[in-house]
């Protein structure tokens, strides 16, 4: 470790913590996220949490020597949340990464914040169940970090996002205090639900140390479309056509043309010499074939050529390209991925009108989305040098976030507000509903010391 920060406050917390670094590097490899979003400096020291008493005491010293604490988990984060500067402290969960208990009876798992999503899945696959919540990351995202996004996944239009498979959580409070919320049955109703307060709060209320997560059965039949088309909007009216169809896929995933070019170029696959534009849907359950054949029936008019099996092996082969999506636009440059969220009737819609913010702006958007749920991701792409928080960039993620909102939606449905999209909440949720927020972050933390500048 190199020498300690003058500053009175950080000082004394790092000196009191019982792991810690100021070694330049880790404060650097700590300032960042996945957003693409660079600071202009880095923290000025990392806590390592081990256990939930080493975040307690770090929390304490933190109020009492006014101290601002930047929580962490695996720092796969699509927002700039877990991003830090100078004048903060990270406070790393990560290494809090154990499952404590899995019940098969009542289908729940106990797991601590830094569990890999991917884990969870793992651990509860041997007793024939599986976690809802599927990011695309989930080989690499933690648990306390899906719980700070209310994040989502593949899975969310059938199974809900985070906060539908959180039934409690233990959090450590601003002050060092330890908040238990929710409960371990299925309802309950009891006061209000802080439950799902905390879930989505972007680490600004207090730092998660444990959830109990619900878990569920496992499907024994699964069955996978792979649908190619000319175009992008084809695509998109093939999914609301789908929906209209009344059919509930477990998983109803687009990519577009130059996005499945990219793909196939990591991965030496060649779906973009089968189409344009690619849907990717699954539907389970003993209705699984059934459901299959009347998805197929809805999309085969917009599509150029359709592929169903019921193979596992040839679905997680389509499956991954999906899951590898951002990281094969990863090697094209710096990455800026969108999270809008709009109607799904008005799905291809908002793809023409990405389409068209690119070809006026001259910005690169490539396009995914959840299409079962109208949460799109439409992502930016410029070189390693550029910058996405001004410029053409920003501007373009401005029109997309102004798109989203002709059409009836939002400026995130999975990612979080983080530091990239403040800008442009309260347009979205009003100047009383953004007082509220910030009155109920003083609440829970007074003295404005955890994540500051993040969410609202």
């Amino acid at each position: 470790m190199t020498a300690l920060p003058n500053d009175g406050g950080v000082h004394a917390l790092l000196t009191a913590c019982r792991i810690v670094s100021t070694d330049p590097q880790e404060r650097a490899r700590a300032a960042v996220d996945r957003s693409g979003y660079v600071p202009g400096s880095i923290p000025d020291g990392v806590v390592y949490a081990e256990s939930v008493d080493d975040v307690v005491q770090a929390l304490r010293l933190a109020t009492r020597h006014r101290v601002s604490i930047v929580p962490r988990g695996a720092g796969t984060g699509l927002a700039g949340g877990s991003s830090a500067t100078a004048g903060t402290v990270v406070l790393d969960v990560s290494r809090m990464n154990r499952i404590l208990s899995i019940d098969p009876v009542e289908q729940q798992a106990v797991v601590q914040p830094g569990v890999l999503n991917a884990d969870v899945n793992a651990a509860a696959s041997q007793h024939g169940l599986f976690y809802a919540p599927d990011p695309a990351s989930t080989a690499i995202c933690s648990i306390g970090g899906n719980v700070a996004t209310n994040a989502g996944g593949m899975w969310c239009a059938k199974y809900g996002v985070t906060r539908e498979s959180v039934l409690s959580l233990q959090v450590v409070l601003a002050d060092g205090r330890i908040l238990k919320t929710g409960r371990n049955t299925i309802k309950g109703v009891s006061g209000y639900d802080l439950n799902a307060l905390l879930i989505g709060s972007e680490g600004t209320l207090g730092v998660v140390v444990e959830a109990t997560l619900r878990l569920r059965p496992k499907p024994l039949h699964t069955a996978t479309v792979a649908a190619y088309f000319a175009d992008a909007p084809a695509a998109a009216q093939a999914a609301s056509a789908i929906v209209e169809a009344r059919i509930q896929p477990a998983i109803l995933e687009f990519i577009d043309g130059a996005t499945l070019a990219a793909v196939d170029a990591m991965m030496g696959t060649d779906h973009s010499s089968r189409g344009n534009a690619f849907l990717l849907a699954q539907t389970d359950g003993y209705g699984a074939l059934l459901e299959q054949r009347v998805l197929v029936e809805a999309i085969t008019p917009f599509a150029t050529s359709v592929e169903q099996t019921d193979d596992d092996a040839r679905a997680a082969e389509l499956v991954a390209a999906r899951r590898n999506a951002i990281p094969a636009l990863q090697r094209l440059g710096r990455v800026s991925i969108g999270d809008i969220g709009v109607p799904r009737n008005r799905l291809a819609e908002a793809v023409e009108g990405l389409a068209e913010i690119s070809k006026r702006t001259g910005v690169k958007i490539f396009v995914i989305a959840h299409a079962a749920d109208g949460n799109l991701h439409p992502m930016v792409v410029v070189g390693q040098d550029e910058s996405i928080t001004e410029g053409p960039a920003k501007a373009a993620l401005g029109e997309m976030f102004r798109l989203a909102r002709r059409l009836g939606g939002t400026l995130t449905g999975e990612h979080g507000i983080g530091l990239l999209k403040q800008e442009w909440l309260e347009e979205e949720v009003g100047g009383l509903s953004l007082d509220l927020q910030h009155k109920i972050k003083a609440v829970f933390d007074p003295l404005g010391i955890l994540n500051p500048g993040k969410g609202i």
